[in-house]
Order: structure tokens, then sequence, then C-alpha cells
């Protein structure tokens, strides 16, 4: 199984992004329990997430977007 990584630093742009409230909390107790920000618990979870996707989803998103996961 593979592990949640939080990186150390990294740049970006803003976004706005809205979420239900239930999520907000588990994100937060989360962030609090390894004691970093919301922002960083989020960026970790969104890259697991790229990293494990379905694998015909996966290559579709390299297809039109030309990026790597």
């Amino acid at each position: 199984m593979n592990k949640l990584k939080i990186p150390e630093n990294h740049s970006g742009i803003s976004k706005t992004l809205r979420l239900p409230e239930n999520i907000v909390e588990e994100v937060q107790n989360l962030a609090n329990l390894k004691n970093l920000s919301f922002n960083k618990t989020v960026i970790s979870l969104i890259e697991f997430s790229l990293a494990n996707l379905d694998e015909k989803d996966k290559l579709k998103l390299h297809k039109t977007n030309k990026i790597l996961i």
C-alpha cells in the first residue's frame, strides 16, 4: 500500500475551492494530527490521488494534458 508523503515546501499559484464542511473538518483534523498546515495536507492528498488514479483515467489525463503523473 502507498504511503502519504508530505512535502516540505512548494511554490505554486493561488486557487479558491469550495469544499463541503465535513471534508474541511476531516482534512483539518488530519493536519492537526500531523502538525501541518491545512494547505500542505490538501496538496499531499491531491498528489496521492493523482498518482493513484485508475489506469484508464491516468492514460486519458496524460494524453489530454501531456503531463506525467
